[in-house]
C-alpha cells in the first residue's frame, strides 16, 4: 500500500509534509506504514483515497508483480 501512496503523492507532486498538513495523518503515520511497523486502518485509506480522487480499492490494491 505505501508503494502506492507515494505513487499517487508523487503524482500529485506533494510531500509527506503536505499530505499530513492537508489530511490531517502525522507524518509518523506515514513512516510507520513504510516500515512497517503498522497497517493503516480504514479510515484513514478513505481519507487518502478522498484526497487523492482515487477509490479505496486502488490504493490498496497489490502492486503487479510486487512482493
Amino acid at each position: 500500500m505505501y508503494e502506492k501512496y507515494v505513487e499517487l503523492r508523487e503524482k500529485k507532486g506533494v510531500s509527506d509534509y503536505r499530505v499530513a498538513e492537508d489530511t490531517g495523518i502525522s507524518k509518523s503515520t506515514f513512516s510507520d506504514w513504510k516500515s512497517g511497523r503498522s497497517k493503516p486502518k480504514v479510515g484513514k485509506l478513505k481519507i487518502l483515497a478522498d484526497y487523492f480522487g482515487v477509490a479505496v480499492d486502488d490504493l490498496i490494491a497489490e502492486q503487479e508483480g510486487g512482493e
